[in-house]
């Protein structure tokens, strides 16, 4: 990891922030972080380097809305994300920095298109958001295809947000039961992927080092997602996402 200026210390901090902004308010919001990082770190070493922030967003998003999750769904998707994440980790072994920059540029661009398929869903969506459980059952061979495919692109490019997104929305969860099954199923994921990213050097000294300086921006950027939750205006907010997220998977891809 060569030596980092100002600037681009600058922007990892204000991505860190967005990350504990998404934990608490927009799911996969942070997509523009792992542009950020990718843009400013080798490939490879960007997603070791983001995991332990994303892990402490987790832990913020967890200790809101930990009484939300439902575990059976939980239970329902481990399986199938554990085949993604090993599958994701043979790749990392052959991939080189251009290979996963790529990768991480097509997924961008594939996870905006998951994402707009979301949005059309929820504005589907009828009744109540408070709910804290899916309203209809979750069909089991969906249940597989987002594992593996959410399981694949969060150990590749920790993106698997916009996945899950997807899969809890179509499976009839509310604002409280999303959060909170998220919350859950990204901590426990995100902690498991400490190993293979150690193993496969992504995570090491220096990485760590610069997490330390990171962290304390993830602080308010989940405060603010709390505060904002119930007031932030979703479709605006999406819009820009989409937009920043296409315009860094384009520039991931051309690099």
């Amino acid at each position: 990891m060569d030596t980092i200026s100002l600037w681009q210390l600058a922007a990892l901090a204000a991505a860190s922030t967005l990350v504990g902004f998404s934990k608490t308010a927009v799911s996969g919001a942070n997509t523009i972080s792992l542009a950020v990082f990718a843009a400013v770190l080798p490939a490879r070493e960007s997603t070791g380097a983001l995991l332990p922030i994303l892990i402490v967003g987790d832990l913020l998003a967890v200790r809101v809305y930990r009484r939300h999750a439902h575990w059976p769904t939980l239970l329902r998707l481990f399986p199938a994300v554990a085949v993604g994440v090993v599958a994701g980790t043979l790749f990392l072994l052959w991939a080189d920095d251009a290979a996963v920059r790529t990768s991480i540029g097509a997924i961008l661009l594939f996870m905006t298109s998951v994402t707009l398929w979301r949005r059309r869903i929820a504005e589907k969506e009828t009744g109540t958001e408070a709910g804290t459980g899916p309203a209809t059952g979750a069909d089991r061979s969906a249940a597989r295809g987002y594992g593996v495919l959410g399981g694949f692109t969060t150990m590749v490019a920790n993106a698997g947000g916009p996945v899950m997104s997807l899969y809890l929305l179509s499976a009839g969860f509310r604002k409280l039961g999303f959060l909170g099954t998220s919350a859950w199923f990204f901590l426990i994921l995100n902690v498991s992927k400490v190993p293979f990213s150690v193993g496969l050097g992504l995570i090491d000294a220096r990485s760590l080092l610069l997490d330390a300086c990171l962290l304390l921006f993830v602080l308010p950027g989940a405060y603010l997602g709390r505060v904002c939750v119930d007031r932030i205006n979703q479709k605006v907010f999406d819009r820009i996402v989409i937009g920043v997220t296409v315009i860094g998977g384009l520039q991931l891809l051309l690099i």
